[in-house]
């Protein structure tokens, strides 16, 4: 394969050998007036389905450009089958956990709207975006899509068979018992006033559910989402 570029970039387009592609104003700001790339630079690019090309620039402007795909420089690397769900917090508490679920191999990140929930409106937009941006920045080739938000009400009532490790404060100081093997899987962090009893038990009650403890200590709702994406991935993902 092709020696990999330093400089990466998300595209929605088709990648293959010797397929050009147009540039928006965004991206060539960053390319040529941030990165000061010109003609004859090289780019990484990839687009979540195609694996990752070594491209050319062959065309810089203030206002667009074009590169030249000039061949792969590594595989599609698909994540496993694991969807964070949280309940939003502040904006950029939001945003590490976005960043992070992309950076630690989330395939779908899910806002979901608790009984205790309390933050700002949610911009899928501009999560994506981070998702995006992460991505960019850790050398992955996929990007977890952000979904819309949803009540974790009716989100439970249409569930299918997918397994839930629910992250569980009342079990803080007891062994994090997660066993099983990999296959579709769903981690769920509550929100900063933790979940309702209602909520618990509802979810305790579910036979798809896995309740966990984080450890000895109760974290925040960003810290939790990295601690359980880190159990996750290391007894049941690809970290192996």
């Amino acid at each position: 394969m092709i020696e990999r570029a330093k400089i990466r970039l998300f595209v929605d387009h088709p990648l293959a050998a010797g397929q050009s592609v147009d540039l928006t104003r965004e991206q060539a700001h960053y390319l040529f007036g941030v990165m000061r790339l010109a003609a004859g630079g090289r780019v990484a690019l990839f687009n979540g389905r195609d694996g990752e090309w070594t491209s050319e620039v062959v065309v810089s402007g203030k206002r667009g450009g074009v590169l030249m795909c000039l061949g792969q420089a590594a595989p599609q690397l698909d994540p496993p089958d694991l969807w964070l769900m949280f309940a939003p917090i502040k904006k950029a508490r939001t945003d590490f956990i976005v960043e992070k679920a992309a950076e630690m191999g989330a395939r779908r990140i899910v806002p979901v709207l608790t009984e205790f929930t309390n933050a700002e409106r949610v911009r899928v937009d501009r999560l994506q975006a981070h998702a995006i941006e992460a991505a960019e920045q850790c050398g992955g080739t996929f990007v977890p899509e952000v979904a819309e938000p949803v009540k974790l009400g009716p989100l439970l009532a249409g569930w299918d068979d997918r397994r839930i490790m629910f992250c569980d404060e009342a079990l803080v100081g007891r062994d994090a018992a997660l066993s099983g093997d990999g296959g579709s899987w769903a981690i769920l962090i509550g929100p900063e006033g933790g979940f309702s009893e209602a909520e618990r038990t509802r979810l305790h009650a579910m036979e798809q559910s896995a309740a966990v403890s984080l450890g000895p200590r109760v974290l925040r709702a960003d810290t939790a989402a990295v601690a359980a994406m880190t159990l996750w991935q290391d007894r049941l993902g690809d970290w192996g």
